[in-house]
């Protein structure tokens, strides 16, 4: 039996991480998760009935001296679980995990999807300390690519691969009736890699609204506040069941870079609209090698709803979605049983 520890900072983590967690425990394992607060995070891991520890429960401000702070503490209470449990390895998204690690003499893998280039504070806080970096082999951890265990598949393939999921109507019946609908998902974009970095403002989100109605109904998940010009149009559903109402959306339009990516993996056509369109290694290898996923950058306004209305013209759009999201899976890893069994082997298995 091994002693693993998971950090998750994140609603996406929590996602990443639980089918290998329950993997884990399969296998009698001991995993002990921690948290900090962001978003709905806590909200799954109550819903999924997982006990775990939040060491930063007030959350954190976004200016450079508030996450510096924040991370300084998050550390002190992660040197303390740490050194209570004594994990063999600890594993997660956050630099606190390779800093303890680094501090106890425990190995400790930093699991990421963006390039260096897009999370560069992180990489450079975290990637120096860790014992290893798991990323997509089309993920670029710049001048650590020495440390990377590359795989060929994505986070969302951990928890939307066939074999751990499969799109139920009957659960979306329960928040939604229309055949056709379509789902916006606004992201806060207050992250250090997100400076300077804008999404759909409430002009555009209007445009998008007032073009989809006449075919269907509009939903919007939002990690932002809305405004309440917005607020009719949010869908209130159990977050365990977001994934089942995005397989069946006819298009998905967001500035999340997350939610993008499940709708590509589940096939459904999907717009992002933000100023990281270009940057990001995995979707653009969704975009220009699966054609999954469209990415359009903020100073392209026109190109937006040009593409919204080819997509909304084209009668065979569900079919054509179903066969590149086949091509994808054929040629894409389940990542949660890779997770696990690397976890168990590390680091003989690399």
């Amino acid at each position: 039996m091994k002693r693993f520890l998971i950090y998750m900072g994140h609603p996406a983590h929590f996602h990443l991480f639980r089918n290998t967690i329950s993997i884990l425990r399969d296998q009698n394992h001991e995993v002990e998760i921690v948290i900090k607060k962001k978003d709905i995070l806590e909200e799954l891991l109550r819903n999924f009935g997982w006990e775990y520890t939040n060491i930063n429960p007030k959350g954190r401000g976004d200016s450079k001296f508030e996450i510096a702070w924040s991370l300084l503490k998050r550390d002190v209470e992660f040197f303390k679980i740490a050194k209570s449990f004594k994990p063999d390895l600890m594993i997660g998204t956050s630099a606190e995990i390779t800093h303890i690690g680094k501090l106890l003499n425990i190995p400790s893998i930093v699991v990421n999807e963006d390039d260096a280039a897009i999370v560069p504070l992180f990489a450079k806080l975290a990637y120096p300390f860790a014992s290893a970096v798991l990323a997509p082999n089309c993920c670029d951890c710049g001048k650590w690519e020495s440390k990377k265990i590359g795989y060929e598949s994505y986070h969302e393939l951990a928890y939307l691969h066939p074999n751990h999921f499969t799109p139920d109507l009957s659960i979306v019946r329960k928040y939604i009736q229309e055949e056709h609908y379509f789902i916006l998902r606004f992201a806060k974009l207050t992250a250090h890699h997100d400076a300077g970095r804008s999404g759909i403002n409430l002009e555009i989100a209007k445009k998008i609204i007032e073009l989809l109605s006449p075919r269907g109904r509009v939903y919007i998940t939002s990690e932002r506040e809305l405004e309440k010009e917005l607020e009719p149009y949010r869908i209130a559903i159990n977050p365990l069941h977001i994934h089942h109402a995005m397989a069946f959306a006819d298009i998905y339009i967001g500035d999340s870079q997350t939610m993008a990516a499940e709708a590509a993996v589940l096939g459904t056509p999907a717009i992002r609209f933000n100023d990281f369109v270009g940057e990001i290694g995995y979707l653009e290898e969704l975009e220009h090698r699966y054609g999954l996923t469209f990415g359009i950058r903020t100073n392209n306004v026109i190109g937006l709803f040009h593409k919204l209305n080819e997509l909304l013209l084209d009668v065979d759009l569900k079919s054509t979605w179903m066969q590149r999201q086949n091509k994808m899976l054929a040629e894409k890893i389940n990542l949660a049983t890779y997770m696990a069994d690397l976890f168990n082997d590390f680091p003989n298995r690399n």
